[in-house]
């Protein structure tokens, strides 16, 4: 019977005894297996923040990229938005110089015209009546010229008398005046006054484009009878377009004659262009409080119309300044952090830590951000060019590991 038992309890003991080896075994395997993955994180940042540790083959696997903090040349950025604009002087509003019908229309919206080109002819009683009255006062001013000469001469000779004389000249004065301005009139309207004496008279007046550039738009049809000065047709010159932009009041300061302007015309995207400033404006506009900066467009391009909305980058300065790539920066909380980087060995294998530093971000350009740390960094001390929100992902990672 007692043998029984010793039997019993040396069974039970090796039990033990292997349980406790195999526990110590799986203990043992799961804390190498945990060593091949990211270290919980520690807060030694002092912002609450936790350093994040990579083994050497997530690191390599992630394809981080860890240098020092670099130096880079780059520029200012004041935001502001226009429009495509052409100076007063290249667009023209076409339109009669008396009333009169429309009789022909010889263009339609989008046609490139010349200066002087028809755009139409009209016609009217009036145009008519001008030129057979021209044609009356300039014979009748060929008679009083005669008539003064042969006055003059009188005169002189002491033979004809002083009265006649005057009345004849005021008479000569006042028609040489009827007479420009009827011819004044007939250059108006791009009429021949040479032709018009020699019988001439014109039927149709054409109406002319004053400028080059292309029709805007038509605002006549045939037929219709057209009052002095109003519009029959906008032509506008694109060769002239220019980037008008606004710019606020805090930013003006900023803004000066020779910058260089990068913009998006909202009608086509991705497309992007530079124009140089030529003027900025002396004046505000109110609500809100802005000043015009107008700016000549570099390899214009015929897409452009006058009118199109677009979103500028006006390139201010251009100085050396501490700066990293976009993906290196991480916004917390309202803070910018960047991870300052250190490799050392554990356990014979490499191991990277990656410290959260907060940082003040700056002027922004073609992908990279200016930067100041607001503690100084080590010297040499080498950060993380890309990939922080992965890390910022690993440390929450690790943060909610630590609270469970």
């Amino acid at each position: 019977m007692t043998k029984q038992y010793i039997s019993l309890f040396a069974g039970i003991l090796a039990a033990v005894t292997m349980a406790a080896c195999n526990n110590r075994e799986q203990s043992t395997h799961a804390g190498k297996q945990e060593d091949q993955h990211t270290a919980p994180a520690q807060d030694s940042s002092g912002t609450g923040m936790r350093e994040v540790h990579l083994s050497g083959a997530q690191f390599k696997r992630l394809g981080i990229r860890v240098d020092t903090l670099p130096q880079r040349r780059m520029s200012g950025i004041v935001e502001a938005n226009g429009q495509l604009e052409v100076p007063p002087q290249h667009e023209a509003t076409v339109t009669t110089v008396l009333g009169a019908n429309v009789a022909a229309i010889n263009v339609i919206e989008g046609d490139k015209v010349n200066k002087g080109q028809v755009l139409a002819t009209v016609s009217h009683p009036d145009l008519t009546r001008l030129q057979t009255d021209y044609v009356k006062a300039w014979h009748r001013l060929q008679f009083l010229e005669k008539e003064y000469d042969r006055q003059q001469r009188l005169y002189e000779a002491e033979v004809g008398s002083g009265k006649n004389f005057q009345q004849t000249a005021a008479d000569y004065r006042a028609m040489e005046g009827e007479v420009r301005g009827y011819e004044a009139q007939l250059r108006q309207l791009h009429l021949d006054a040479q032709k018009v004496r020699a019988g001439s008279i014109y039927t149709y007046v054409p109406v002319i484009s004053p400028i080059d550039g292309y029709i805007e738009k038509v605002l006549v049809q045939v037929g219709q009878y057209m009052q002095p000065q109003t519009p029959m047709f906008l032509v506008v010159n694109t060769d002239h377009i220019h980037a008008d932009l606004m710019v606020f009041e805090k930013d003006a300061h900023k803004v000066r004659k020779g910058q260089t302007i990068t913009f998006t015309v909202a009608s086509a995207p991705g497309s992007e262009l530079s124009a140089t400033i030529y003027s900025v404006g002396k004046l505000f506009e109110q609500n809100p409080k802005t000043v015009h900066v107008h700016a000549e467009i570099d390899n214009k391009k015929d897409m452009l119309i006058p009118g199109m909305y677009i979103n500028g980058k006006i390139h201010t300065s251009e100085e050396s300044v501490m700066a990293l790539p976009e993906a290196a920066i991480i916004e917390e909380e309202n803070r910018s952090y960047i991870f300052v980087a250190r490799q050392r060995q554990q356990n014979g294998q490499t191991e990277w830590a990656f410290q959260p530093v907060a940082v003040r971000k700056g002027m922004e350009h073609e992908g990279w951000v200016a930067i100041t740390p607001v503690d100084p960094l080590p010297a040499g001390a080498q950060v993380s060019w890309n990939n922080a929100y992965y890390l910022v992902a690993e440390m929450k990672k690790g943060e909610a590991g630590h609270g469970h």
